[in-house]
């Protein structure tokens, strides 16, 4: 992990607590309070009507993969996918990466593929996970930034227009991004876990703890900083339980797990409800197959619903990986795991999500003044 001195001045700008404060709502609603129940998917129903669901998904299976097979035909059947929006290709499976020609042609039959109402994009595989240093979601999400991401391993590369947005429930049909998780594991076995978790999490409002834990790592604890922060904010709405120390050993209530080190360790310890997002800032998580430090996948294995790391060196900057008090307050409001945590990540080119995308613990809240702001506000951080 290579130190980095600064970053982007918009993102030290950002008015952090204050969009913690206007997702949560005013007054910090409680996880059961002021919400309502998520309405009922019917056959036929307008998929522009109500929230994100498996009717603006589109799952991407890899023909030349018996895994991929496996975890598209388990996950068409866990969220009743219409064959409109199963979308089959043909690429080589025994590669974590994909050249950027090769991965023009696939995105363009795979953009020609998908129907118009579909705002997100699941990949039912582990490999390929990157094309050359940009991460294989964000390619899929808003095209190649290579030149971006790669040029300069501190600099900056393309900014998510979705961060902190709050208000954009279509990122395709306001935005012209399709956020992209990769649905995968290492065996059909570990992947029918994960799909059923994600399913079991769905408006299960799951007592738990959100766990930060500030390591001795300097290089990788940057995120560190501000957990008192969240904590404090996200504290009246949700347990958050800040720890000093590497590792958390037999703790029963594991709803979120965030860290920064090369290994986690003792992970199988814990137990994981359905629905939780854990991830360790490393240089190289993302690397799921074949990475020289611990690949996120072992968080899944574990018991986690989702993931995040990156493929590349990114330096320490923050706004290349989660924030995690924006994924815990977009995730109790009531949005799905893909929304969260791509909401949460500022400059995520050389990052990928990886687990269940449409699991969503808590149910919708219902629309207010605030879910309506734009999201982001300028001022100093506190």
């Amino acid at each position: 992990m290579v130190r980095c001195a600064s970053e982007l001045a918009g993102l030290r700008m950002l008015t952090w607590v204050g969009v913690l404060l206007t997702v949560l709502g005013v007054g910090l609603v409680t996880a059961s309070d002021n919400l309502t129940s998520p309405s009922p998917v019917l056959v036929g129903q307008d998929p522009d009507d109500g929230p994100l669901d498996q009717r603006h998904l589109a799952l991407v299976i890899n023909q030349n993969d018996p895994l991929s097979q496996a975890i598209g035909r388990h996950y068409i059947r866990a969220r009743q996918l219409p064959d409109s929006q199963v979308i089959r290709v043909s690429i080589p499976a025994d590669r974590t990466d994909i050249s950027a020609k090769d991965f023009r042609t696939l995105r363009h039959s795979v953009l020609r593929q998908t129907p118009s109402h579909v705002q997100v994009y699941a990949l039912a595989w582990a490999q390929p996970y990157r094309v050359g240093c940009q991460s294989i979601t964000s390619a899929f999400a808003h095209g190649l930034d290579i030149a971006e991401s790669c040029g300069g391993r501190c600099g900056a590369s393309v900014t998510n227009p979705y961060f902190a947005r709050g208000d954009i429930r279509r990122p395709w049909s306001q935005l012209g991004i399709r956020p992209t998780m990769m649905l995968a594991a290492t065996s059909p076995w570990e992947a029918r876990r994960l799909i059923d978790r994600g399913v079991a999490a769905d408006g299960s409002r799951p007592p738990g703890t959100a766990y930060l834990l500030s390591t001795d790592d300097s290089a990788r604890n940057v995120r560190a900083a501000r957990f008192l922060s969240i904590a404090s904010t996200i504290g009246p709405t949700f347990r958050v339980r800040v720890l000093q120390g590497n590792t958390l050993r037999g703790a029963g209530d594991v709803m979120a797990y965030f860290t920064g080190l090369a290994f986690v360790e003792d992970l199988r310890s814990n137990r994981f409800r359905p629905g939780a997002v854990a991830d360790h800032l490393t240089s190289l998580g993302g690397q799921l197959t074949d990475s020289s430090q611990m690949s996120v996948l072992r968080w899944l294995e574990a018991g986690a619903t989702g993931s995040y790391g990156t493929v590349s060196e990114p330096c320490n900057m923050t706004g290349k990986f989660p924030d995690p008090g924006l994924v815990l307050a977009y995730y109790l409001r009531g949005d799905t795991l893909i929304e969260a945590y791509w909401r949460s990540v500022a400059l995520p080119s050389q990052g990928v999500f990886v687990g269940e995308p449409l699991a969503r613990p808590w149910p919708v809240r219902a629309e207010s003044s605030g879910d309506k702001h734009q999201g982001v506000g300028v001022m100093e951080r506190p």
